[in-house]
């Protein structure tokens, strides 16, 4: 096995929409959305933004690998409103991934609890007897090179949900190089973005969707 080293992309911004009580990003692939352990790992789309909006607040992560749109507050009450909206899945969220294979049928549900997989942290893996439940749908974009484009929505947000449902459907994420296992190679990032983000403005309650394009 090849021993990770971090080198996160060094590119500007892309800052898709601010206002006084939130700040929506397109966090690029190979980023950490916070500090990792060590100061090899300080590097992060949240340091990065408290450079040029010093009292940003977290309120949802997104995985190193997978690109996307993510949200951060820009004051405590507005943080408390939007981390309400995750915990109780207000939230609308749509991923565009390329998986492995020719995945039969146009849409369908993965119904999977999960779990940590001790042993091989920080895998998750599927468990009916002790796992948390999880829910994705997903749906057939289109066909690619024997491969296939889809749509994942997840009901829950369990850490890796949409990476270990793939594997579980038999068509893991390309380059995923947790789940993979041969898919996982040969590919230049993991081909999972986070393309929809929808929420109600913490001040006016007011539904706002915000896109960023799928890069691969």
């Amino acid at each position: 096995m090849i021993d990770f080293v971090y080198a996160p992309p060094q590119t500007p911004l892309d800052i898709v929409h601010q206002d006084a009580s939130l700040i929506v990003v397109h966090k690029p692939a190979g980023l950490l959305s916070v500090p990792g352990r060590g100061a090899h790992l300080a590097d992060c789309l949240i340091a990065r933004l408290k450079d040029a909006f010093p009292q940003v607040l977290l309120v949802h992560r997104l995985d190193m690998d997978t690109s996307g749109v993510m949200v951060f507050a820009r004051t405590p009450d507005a943080q408390r409103a939007l981390g309400q909206q995750f915990e109780k899945r207000m939230t609308r969220k749509n991923y565009e991934a390329l998986v492995q294979g020719a995945v039969r049928g146009k849409h369908g549900t993965v119904d999977a609890p999960l779990i940590v997989d001790w042993p091989n942290r920080p895998r998750h893996k599927v468990c009916a007897q002790t796992g948390r439940p999880a829910r994705t749908t997903w749906q057939v974009l289109a066909p690619e090179d024997g491969n296939t484009r889809m749509k994942l929505t997840p009901i829950t947000g369990r850490t890796h949900q949409l990476r270990v449902h793939m594997q579980a459907l038999g068509h893991p994420i390309l380059g995923d190089q947790l789940y993979a296992e041969d898919a996982g190679q040969g590919w230049p990032r993991l081909m999972l973005h986070a393309g929809m983000l929808g929420v109600a403005h913490p001040e006016t309650g007011e539904e706002m969707v915000f896109r960023a394009a799928c890069p691969f």
